[in-house]
């Protein structure tokens, strides 16, 4: 019995892997396929400017809160350096839409900073001050 893409997607998953292995190509729902390829890569790219947003906002507290600096803080700047640049090597190819990633990082970071310090967003840099190297370097926090 064939599995349904939107009635039983674990079995329809199935199915497809099994088809593949079999050599059934022209069985396939490739349609659905395509959309779910696609959907697995956006979700990589999503997942990396969430974590540059996380570790946006948290530099930008480093830099406007000093009074309220750290341990936990340095420690999950450190650790979102470790997953951007873990998932970077996962997807390499993700280094071409750094520039636009972090842009948009940035600007969902500002919004977020404000409204977890209490500060006006209009004091953060409308640009990110940062280059992505310094942004990965565990020796860097803003002073």
């Amino acid at each position: 019995m064939a599995a349904h893409y939107h009635n039983d997607f674990y079995g329809w998953t199935q199915e497809q892997a099994d088809l593949l292995r079999s050599g059934h190509l022209n069985q396939l729902d490739t349609q659905n396929l395509l959309e779910e390829i696609e959907g697995m890569g956006n979700s990589q790219r999503n997942e990396l400017e969430s974590r540059l947003e996380v570790l946006f906002i948290h530099l930008l507290k480093w830099l406007f809160q000093p009074s309220l600096r750290g341990r936990s803080k340095r420690l999950t700047i450190v650790e979102q350096r470790r997953k951007i640049v873990r998932r970077l090597a996962k997807s390499p190819s993700l280094q071409n839409e750094l520039n636009a990633l972090m842009t948009d990082a940035y600007g969902d970071a500002i919004l977020s900073a404000a409204r977890e310090t209490g500060l006006n967003e209009e004091i953060f840099p409308k640009q990110c001050p940062w280059s992505f190297e310094q942004t990965i370097n565990n020796e860097f926090f803003p002073e």
